[in-house]
């Protein structure tokens, strides 16, 4: 009676690890699918040839398969679609259209930033007149306050 006990646990045991390898391989694959990864299938089939290999290529598995997030992509470019004109307008809390149209299409084109460029340099034109303008005013000494 013993020995059937023995015998019930050992095949246990074994359809246990079996089907335990199974579910360890298809883990990264699993994470993938969650991710939305573009290569899915290709983790999928590197898994099964993972247990023939005694899971030899299985952690590099699990790092490609966690490489890709949907939102952010591959994760090495931080300001995917942003340009450096709307970057910098980002930073300095001011919008310009020209280049949230680019940032929109998510292609920067060549054409665009040559227009915020011209923009660019002409009110660093209009400034230097106000500053003339202010300069005049203050060496002829006449404001609006001396006028009443």
């Amino acid at each position: 009676m013993l020995d059937y006990v023995a015998l019930g646990i050992l095949i246990f045991a074994g359809i246990t690890l079996f089907y335990g390898i199974i579910v360890i391989h298809d883990i990264p694959y699993e994470i993938a699918v969650h991710r939305n990864h573009p290569h899915q299938d290709a983790i999928h089939y590197a898994g099964w040839v993972s247990l023939f290999t005694l899971h030899a290529i299985w952690p590099f598995l699990w790092i490609w398969s966690t490489l890709y997030r949907e939102d952010r992509g591959w994760g090495f470019d931080q300001n995917k679609g942003i340009s450096a004109a709307e970057s910098e307008a980002a930073e300095a809390d001011i919008t310009i259209p020209e280049a949230a149209e680019a940032a929109e299409s998510e292609v920067v084109k060549p054409e665009s930033i040559a227009v915020i460029h011209h923009k660019l340099e002409a009110l660093d034109d209009r400034i230097g007149r106000i500053e003339q303008a202010i300069l005049a005013a203050s060496e002829t000494g006449t404001t609006d306050g001396d006028q009443g």
